[in-house]
């Protein structure tokens, strides 16, 4: 079963139908018994930093967010907001994140481009990774955010975008990783790393 997490900032529609599609038990929860007895966890999130990590605190999820990633080792994959989540911090914000990844969040720079990011962009892969297999390279993926992550350590590094620069727009090391873009909004290619996340990523 995969839980998808409900914590009041994700469309958690289009998630929970692309899981469908690809053949994957899904549901949404927030009830921390079911982030605990999930096979697997997508942290989806649209909004604000600090909004994101209150909810997540309001709710009582950090804790079990934290067990389920680094005690029980569970495969948890942040999308957009959700992926933001996972590094240190963020300039949009105050509060800390969850801090999985040695990485922050930073708003785009892209003068003269607009800022936020909006539409269909590359993402490179730039190691092998289950969830980019199958895909053509590079994949095109639905982008829409103002800020990016920065990740400190290079071997965590999923994949980059160029868009007045090269940013980092995935990240991904053992049982964790996140994308700064929507595969549940980018049609075929959302599928195929949908259903690679579902049927193999996390897999020994």
């Amino acid at each position: 079963m995969i839980v998808v997490v409900e914590y009041g900032m994700g469309n958690l529609g289009s998630i929970l139908n692309m899981l469908k599609k690809v053949g994957a038990e899904a549901k949404s929860s927030s009830r921390a018994e079911d982030i605990l007895s999930a096979d697997k966890l997508i942290l989806p999130g649209v909004g604000s930093f600090d909004h994101g990590m209150e909810h997540l605190n309001n709710l009582n999820l950090i804790e079990p967010l934290n067990q389920a990633a680094n005690e029980q080792g569970k495969p948890i994959l942040g999308i957009c907001l959700g992926a933001q989540l996972l590094t240190q911090g963020s300039e949009e914000g105050k509060l800390p994140g969850l801090g999985w990844f040695d990485a922050t969040t930073v708003r785009i720079k892209a003068a003269p481009l607009k800022v936020p990011h909006m539409g269909w962009n590359i993402a490179q892969p730039l190691k092998p990774s289950v969830l980019f297999q199958d895909l053509p390279d590079p994949a095109r993926f639905y982008f829409v955010h103002s800020y990016r992550m920065v990740c400190d350590s290079p071997v965590d590094r999923l994949c980059h975008t160029p868009y007045g620069m090269e940013f980092t727009s995935g990240i991904e090391r053992d049982n964790l990783a996140g994308l700064q873009f929507h595969p549940e909004k980018s049609h075929k290619f959302g599928i195929i790393l949908m259903r690679n996340f579902a049927e193999r990523f996390g897999n020994a």
